[in-house]
C-alpha cells in the first residue's frame, strides 16, 4: 500500500489526483501532517509526500531505521513539477514509484541513486536475492574497475559491465556458499524440489526435510524456485503450509504427466496411492534439468515411518526473450513497459534505424546486433539463438511487434526452451487513425499490400472480401518505387463497392517531426503521392467527413434515411 500525505490545498489536488489514478494501490492520511507522516511509515510500503523535501526529511529523520526494510519515500513539490526519491530508491522501490508518480502526474522524476544516475542495474533490484559486498561490487561498477562475473548457474541478467576478471566479483550459484571479500553472490531460483507426502503429513515434517537435502547437498534455500508434487497432493495443507513457509508456490502435475518421466528409483506404492510410480524425483524432473538430490526419505524422531520424501533438480537458466513494439516513432508513444525491456536487455537485436531510435535509453554494456532492410528473418534467428545461450535479449520492431513486424517471425523460430515475453506497441494505423480522427469507430481490419511474402492472388482475395463485408480498411505499405501497381488495384476494388466520395485518409510518419496527414475521397485520391512510409485508411459506407475529420459511427443507425451500400 502507498501512503500519500499532504499539508496545503495545493498539495491536496495533486494528491487526490493520484488517488482518483490508483484507487486499489493507495491510502489517503489525513490529520496534523508529523501524525499522518508517523502513521503511514508504519502501516505502508510506499509514501508519496506532497511536502518540501526538507519537510518531509525532518519528519521522517526519527523513523528511519534499516534500509532494507523502511518504506520507499517519494516527495512531490506542491506545484506537481519534481517527484523526488528520497529514500529507499531500490530496497523500497522509491526510485521506480518516482518514475510512476512522474508519469501519472506529468512530473519529472528525480533519481540520484548512483547506480541508477549512470544506467547502471543496481544489484539489489535484480529481482534475485544478494549477499556480500552489494556496496563495494555496485562502487566497483560505477568507477569503471574490472569486476569478474561468475555465472556457475547460466541466468538471464541485464548488462553488468563485468567481465572475466576483476578485483571484485559477481557470483551467480545455487550453492551454499558464504561471499568472499569484495564478492556480491546472486541467488538464481534454479531449484526445484520435488515433494512426496502421506495424508497428514505435518509441514515441520516437509521443511525438515527439504532444508536438510539442500544442506546436505551444498544448496541455498535461496535458490529455491517451487515446491512440486501430484495433483491428488494439491490441497495437502502439509504441503501447502510448507510453501508458504519457504516463500514459494507449490506446483501440481497429473499423474500421467509424471508417470512418463524417467526416473532411478521409482515405486509401487505411489503407483498403488496416486497413479504414478514416482512423484518426488518426477515431479522435480519434469520440466527437465540435472537431478542434484535423488529420492529421500524423512526422518521422524518419534521412530514411526517417514511421511514425507523430497528430490531437487537444478533447471537450467532459461534465456529469455522480449519482443518489444517501439510505436510509431514518436518518444512519448513508447509505452513504459517498452523501455523496461530496453533496459533490461543485455543483447538488443534490430533494425538499424530503429536501433538509433533508441540507443539513449539501453544501460551501458548492451551488446547491440543490428541489420538492415530484408534481414527480418536474420534477425529473428539471431534474437532466438542469443536467448538460447542463456541471455536476456531484447528483439525490437516498430509500431507492435505482433503486427507486420518481428514477433511472428521470431515466435517461428523460437520453441519452449526460452521464456518469450511480448510488449504490446501502438501501431501505426492506430496513430494515423488518431491524426485523422475516428475512422476505426466500427469493424476494421489492416492489410499490407506489399507482395514480397504474400501472393498478390491471396492479398487480392483479402481486399475484395473486406470491400464486400463494408469493412475499413488500412493499407500498410501501399505503394514503393519498384511496386506500384498494387494501390490502384485495390482501390479499384473497393470502388467497386463504395461511393467515389467515400472519405480516405492520408498519413506519412505519424507522430514523427515530419509527420503529414490530408483528407481525401476514393474517387480523388492520386496513388502517385503515396510511399512506403503512408498510411491510406479506406472509409466504409457509413464513414464521413465531419468538420475535417474522418468519422466511421459506432452503429448504421443514423444512417437508416440515407443511401444504402451500392
Amino acid at each position: 500500500m502507498i501512503g500519500l500525505i499532504s499539508a496545503t490545498a495545493a498539495g491536496a489536488v495533486a494528491r487526490d489526483r493520484l488517488a482518483a489514478a490508483w484507487p486499489d494501490r493507495v491510502r489517503v492520511y489525513d490529520g496534523p501532517v508529523g501524525d499522518a507522516v508517523r502513521r503511514a511509515f508504519a502501516e505502508c510500503e510506499q509514501l508519496v509526500c506532497f511536502l518540501a523535501t526538507g519537510a518531509v526529511v525532518r519528519l521522517i529523520a526519527p523513523l528511519l531505521g534499516d534500509k532494507t526494510a523502511d518504506p520507499g519515500v517519494v516527495c512531490v513539490d506542491e506545484g506537481g513539477r519534481f517527484a523526488v526519491s528520497l529514500v529507499g530508491g531500490h530496497g523500497g522501490g522509491a526510485n521506480e514509484l518516482a518514475r510512476e508518480v512522474g508519469e501519472g502526474l506529468g512530473a519529472e522524476p528525480v533519481v540520484t541513486t548512483a547506480t541508477d544516475a549512470v544506467g547502471v542495474p543496481g544489484l539489489d533490484t535484480l529481482g534475485l536475492p544478494v549477499e556480500g559486498d552489494v556496496a563495494g561490487v555496485s562502487r566497483a561498477l560505477l568507477d569503471g574497475e574490472p569486476v569478474a562475473l561468475r555465472a556457475e548457474v547460466a541466468w538471464p541478467l541485464p548488462p553488468l559491465r563485468a567481465g572475466a576478471d576483476g578485483a571484485y566479483t559477481i557470483r551467480v550459484t545455487d550453492r551454499l556458499v558464504e561471499p568472499c571479500e569484495r564478492e556480491v553472490v546472486l541467488r538464481p531460483p534454479s531449484l526445484v524440489v520435488g515433494v512426496g507426502a502421506s495424508r497428514g503429513a505435518s509441514a515441520d515434517e516437509v521443511l525438515g526435510l527439504v532444508g536438510s537435502a539442500l544442506r546436505d547437498a551444498g544448496l541455498s534455500p535461496a535458490s529455491l524456485a517451487e515446491l512440486a508434487t501430484v495433483d491428488a497432493k494439491a490441497d495437502e495443507p502439509g504441503l501447502l503450509e510448507a510453501a508458504e513457509r519457504l516463500g514459494v508456490p507449490l506446483v501440481t502435475h497429473s499423474a500421467d504427466e509424471l508417470a512418463v518421466v524417467e526416473v532411478p528409483n521409482p515405486s509401487d506404492a505411489p503407483l498403488a496411492a496416486v497413479g504414478t510410480p514416482s512423484v518426488a524425483e518426477a515431479a522435480a524432473l519434469v520440466g527437465g534439468g540435472e537431478l542434484l538430490v535423488p529420492k529421500r526419505k524423512s526422518e521422524r524422531a518419534d521412530g514411526r515411518p517417514a511421511m514425507a520424501t523430497c528430490a531437487v533438480v537444478r533447471r537450467p537458466g532459461r534465456g529469455r526473450l522480449s519482443v518489444v513494439g517501439l510505436g510509431p516513432g514518436a518518444r512519448d508513444l513508447l509505452t513504459p513497459r517498452a523501455k523496461a525491456e530496453l533496459r533490461r536487455a543485455s543483447v538488443l537485436v534490430g533494425l538499424d534505424q530503429y536501433v538509433d531510435q533508441i540507443r539513449d535509453l539501453l544501460r551501458p554494456g548492451t551488446r547491440i546486433l543490428q541489420s538492415g532492410l530484408g534481414a527480418e528473418e536474420e534477425r529473428a534467428r539471431t534474437a532466438v539463438e542469443e536467448a538460447r545461450k542463456g541471455q536476456a535479449v531484447t528483439l525490437i520492431g516498430s509500431g507492435d511487434a505482433g503486427v507486420y513486424a518481428m514477433a511472428s517471425p521470431a515466435l517461428a523460430e523460437a520453441s519452449d526452451d526460452i521464456d518469450v515475453i511480448g510488449v504490446p506497441g501502438v501501431t501505426a494505423a492506430l496513430a494515423a487513425a488518431a491524426i485523422l480522427g475516428a475512422p476505426l469507430g466500427h469493424d476494421h481490419v489492416s492489410i499490407s499490400l506489399s507482395d514480397l511474402h504474400t501472393p498478390w492472388e491471396v492479398i487480392e482475395r483479402r481486399v475484395r472480401a473486406a470491400a464486400e463485408a463494408d469493412i475499413v480498411v488500412t493499407f500498410y505499405n501501399p505503394r514503393s518505387r519498384g511496386r506500384d501497381w498494387q494501390l490502384p488495384k485495390a482501390l479499384a476494388i473497393l470502388a467497386e463497392h463504395r461511393r467515389p466520395t467515400t472519405p480516405v485518409g492520408v498519413v506519412r510518419n505519424a507522430s514523427r517531426p515530419d509527420e503529414s496527414s490530408r483528407l481525401t475521397t476514393l474517387g480523388s485520391l492520386d496513388p502517385a503521392t503515396v510511399d512506403m512510409m503512408t498510411v491510406v485508411t479506406v472509409g466504409n459506407t457509413a464513414t464521413r467527413d465531419i468538420a475535417g475529420r474522418m468519422v466511421t459511427p459506432r452503429g448504421y443507425r443514423w444512417q437508416a434515411s440515407q443511401e444504402g451500400p451500392r
